[in-house]
């Protein structure tokens, strides 16, 4: 398509014939002349006439001349003010040679159709002919792939759990057409036809090391596509990111964008009047997604299959519960890891170690789990301890445990290689078994990490497991850890790829490269043309970490047969059935802070529910105030850990002044006493796949100033969070959506709230009862203390909540019946009010009730200007409480 080159040439021949003759015949050349530009212009319009914010790059993979771009068939249309980051110079034309589809046949799962390329793209190595699989599995839920079907390609091994396709799903919520040629597909929404995917506007590339698909949006708000430290809605202006798991602190340079420890390939659109719908690409190849202000994205993969799950929602809740269906439920927490955690790289000996602990208790300050980082490690070698510092390490952790707390430490998956023959039996028993990763040649590929040079545990290896497990037995019959942390499993490397280097391979070097740090896929972690069990690391890299922490959590159950305490940093799809997650090295500025909300919301949207951020930060020094906003923000994420580097100034909570510990003291002691109704979200999360830390979006849909809301969020639907963000604030803006927040509203509105350093903005939405119960040390003993309940009657004067309820530890109590599962309601019956047990905390009503296996109640209601008092109630747990007055 050279129209600008041709209408030249066209103006050059006409013009050659001079200007003598007749006026007729000059008249006549220049008609002529006037209708070939004419139709060279509308077939220019016709092919690239496509609007700026509509272009899709025809250069993804590298940026292209003028020559270049049209060597691939492309339109080149350079443009003022634009360049990297901005519009394509060179786009796809209409209708670019794609794929031609054959006729839909029916499968046992719904229906497939073979696609068939017209011509060979500028790819080397084209898939000439791919099949189409279209299943309907729900009725919300299409899968549709994309794949070789003369040559198998690498799948996702693992990951969904058990989907089915069923043809004959009666009323699905979408519609599917097709363009037969060039192909592409597009998604509606059978209740209104809104079309919510359209990849009819960009070609299907499909070669063996390059995939690419692009596709319209119903909406320009987007969330998903992580791990990035990002506002909770994606910028569509010109951005990029890439999934690529990767040891990269969230602060550096461009955080956006940059690849970090996690890839979920999953996003949440909301269409604008309160619906939504998501779609998961099941690849764990590395890859870039291109978002544009059309609205439209583009998927491109260096490998794999396209693997498609798209849910309908219709609402953005159902939406996420779709989701967690298909990539597995979360795991229930045992529930002392919802209490207060305290770690440190700089703990250097048990001494320290104890020291902290006993200073948190003489503070009075909350406390369940003491961890330690890598310093109790003999030469930084997992599954030992050093005997000089840590020599009593058993011996403390018995004391922890004789005081009602948990000690979880670091295991990395990097196993030194280095020592002696026979000195480190983890490195000989594991040579022995064949567990580790090799080389390209067959050999064991070292790398290095902490304790030197180092071997790397293939997890997808069967053998490993029992490998895993026996080394996790062998040392918990030494030091009794409750949880163990598994660091550093990108995998991360400080050396490129191997200390000798990778080979000069197709594998190492991609015709194409997502904008990765470090440019290269092996920059900080393997070689990607290493051989594992299931597949070459080029393949398996961003599953490496959900491998580990498959493998630790069976290894767990199988030592201690309680439920599994993992931490893992490196994430993929289906984490959350087997681990919790941290945010990674953050540091400790107030950016950070306000970033580690969406942070934990949107890990919230990929099934970890168990996440949270460094309290205080990671990286850098804190201050005080930073520490007291921190605490008090942490004190509502789902996973509350202090955690701090090396040759950082301390920040414990006892190192500040009375004032810091009094707040942080309130703020720890306010999670410990919320703990009931937060456990009882877990068990919603893990029973139906839900969220905990929720943002306002899935609470309320068709509210448009809560789409974008990332500086407040909520416990489940009932406990609004509005924290202070900003250095020497003394008062928050709080949104506060429809209904009724502590007074009545007519419609949603901002208000502003003091927030002294010593107060976190919290409020009950209407309509809620909250159980809680009263604080302690540990959980351990507050799990023996009464309960209260909060009542916030709604404007009708009802309300209701719930109580989920078990030993805290043992194994599939849901399943199994072992649980208690308590209902409360208050209504208005006539003159009488029927209330569940209210807390002094909200509004009109409250009572106090101490629960230890009955409930005594003391009930005080405020009515106009009426005040009554019951007091003296001596009730079983689950009766009814009547107050009546005249």
């Amino acid at each position: 398509i050279k129209q600008e080159t041709r209408i030249s040439q066209s103006i050059r021949v006409m013009t050659s014939r001079g200007h003598g003759g007749a006026r007729r015949r000059s008249r006549t050349c220049c008609l002529k002349l006037v209708w070939i530009i004419m139709q060279h212009l509308k077939t220019w319009l016709d092919q690239c006439g496509i609007a700026v914010e509509s272009r899709i790059n025809c250069g993804c993979d590298r940026s292209l001349s003028r020559a270049d771009c049209e060597a691939r068939g492309c339109c080149y249309v350079p443009l003022p003010q634009s360049g990297l980051g901005g519009p394509p110079w060179c786009f796809y034309p209409v209708r670019y040679p794609g794929y031609k589809m054959g006729p839909l046949l029916p499968t046992e799962k719904g229906q497939r159709a073979t696609l068939a390329r017209s011509a060979p793209s500028y790819l080397p190595r084209d898939i000439p002919t791919l099949q189409l699989d279209l299943m309907p599995e729900t009725l919300g839920r299409l899968h549709l792939t994309l794949k070789d079907p003369a040559s198998p390609r690498y799948e996702v091994p693992f990951v969904t759990s058990q989907s089915r396709g069923h043809k004959d799903i009666q009323n699905p919520l979408y519609d599917v057409d097709f363009q037969p040629d060039p192909f592409g597909f597009i998604v509606r929404r059978k209740s209104n036809g809104r079309v919510l995917l359209n990849t009819t506007i960009g070609p299907l590339l499909f070669a063996d090391q390059y995939v690419q698909l692009s596709t319209s949006m119903a909406s320009s708000v987007i969330s998903g596509l992580g791990e990035h430290y990002t506002p909770i809605t994606l910028d569509l202006n010109w951005t990029s990111v890439s999934l690529w798991n990767r040891d990269m602190a969230p602060h550096v340079r461009p955080s956006e964008s940059a690849n970090l420890y996690g890839s979920h390939p999953f996003f949440l659109v909301q269409e604008g009047d309160g619906q939504a719908h998501g779609v998961f690409l099941l690849n764990s190849n590395a890859m870039e997604v291109f978002l544009q202000p059309a609205p439209a994205l583009t998927w491109v993969t260096v490998g794999g299959i396209l693997d498609f799950y798209i849910f309908l929602g219709p609402s953005p809740q159902s939406v996420v519960q779709q989701y967690h269906e298909v990539i597995g439920y979360p795991m229930m927490p045992p529930y002392w890891s919802l209490g207060f955690h305290l770690c440190r790289w700089g703990y250097t000996s048990t001494n320290i170690t104890r020291t902290v602990v006993q200073l948190m208790r003489q503070a009075k300050i909350p406390l369940d789990v003491q961890w330690n980082d890598l310093d109790y490690a003999d030469q930084r070698r997992v599954f030992t301890f050093d005997l000089q510092r840590f020599g009593d390490l058993p011996r403390m952790v018995e004391e922890f445990h004789q005081l009602g707390m948990k000690y979880v430490l670091i295991l990395d998956p990097g196993i030194s290689s280095a020592s002696p023959p026979g000195s480190y039996k983890p490195f000989d028993d594991g040579l022995k078994r064949g567990v580790f990763i090799k080389n390209s040649t067959g050999q064991i590929l070292i790398g290095k990490v902490w304790p030197g040079p180092t071997a790397f545990p293939d997890f997808t290896n069967p053998t490993t497991q029992d490998w895993w497990t026996d080394c996790i037995r062998v040392f918990h019959s030494k030091v009794p850890v409750d949880g163990l942390w598994i660091d550093m499993n990108e995998p991360s490397n400080f050396v490129q790829g191997s200390v000798d280097g990778c080979p000069d391979s197709d594998l190492e070097k991609p015709p194409y490269t997502p904008g990765v740090i470090g440019g290269q896929l092996n920059a900080g972690t393997l070689c990607v043309s290493a051989q594992q069990y299931l597949s070459n690391h080029y393949n398996l890299h961003n599953l490496y970490g959900l491998t580990e922490a498959i493998a630790t959590h069976r290894a767990l159950l199988k030592v201690k047969s309680t439920r599994p305490f993992v931490l893992s940093r490196s994430s993929f799809p289906g984490l959350g059935r087997f681990s919790a997650h941290w945010t990674g090295d953050v540091r400790s500025d107030w950016e950070q802070l306000r970033f580690s909300i969406p942070g934990v919301l949107l890990f919230g949207l990929y099934g970890v529910p168990l996440v949270g951020a460094d309290v205080c930060g990671f990286g850098g020094d804190t201050t005080e105030e930073l520490c007291v906003r921190w605490t008090q923000l942490g004190a509502f994420y789902p996973f509350m850990r202090n955690h701090n580097d090396k040759p950082n100034a301390p920040q414990e909570p006892f190192v500040f002044s009375q004032q810091a510990q009094d707040a942080m003291r309130t703020a720890i002691t306010l999670r410990y006493s919320l703990l009931p109704f937060l456990y009882t979200l877990f068990h919603h999360t893990h029973s139906s796949g839900s969220t905990v830390a929720r943002p306002l979006f899935l609470e309320f849909p068709t509210d448009p100033d809560c789409q974008t809301i990332d500086r407040q969020f909520l416990w489940g639907s009932s406990l609004l969070i509005s924290p202070v963000l900003e250095e020497g604030a003394l008062e928050v803006t709080a949104y506060l959506p429809p209904g009724t927040w502590y007074t009545y509203y007519s419609k949603g509105q901002y208000i502003l709230f003091p927030a002294p350093l010593d107060t976190i903005n919290v409020h009950v939405r209407e309509g809620s009862i909250i159980p809680q119960q009263v604080p302690a040390l540990t959980t351990t003993a507050s799990r023996r203390n009464p309960f209260t309940l909060i009542v916030a009657l709604s404007v009708g004067n009802w309300a209701k909540g719930e109580l989920f309820w078990d030993d805290g530890e043992s194994l599939d109590t849901f399943e199994h019946g072992n649980y208690s599962y308590v209902l409360f309601f208050a209504e208005e019956v006539q003159n009488r009010e029927n209330f569940g047990l209210i807390s002094e905390f909200v509004c009109v009503c409250v009572c106090v009730c101490v629960c230890v296996c009955v409930c005594v109640c003391v009930c005080v209601c405020v009515c106009v200007l009426q005040v009554l008092t019951v007091a003296g109630l001596d009730l079983p747990m689950t009766a009814m409480i009547t107050v009546q007055w005249s």
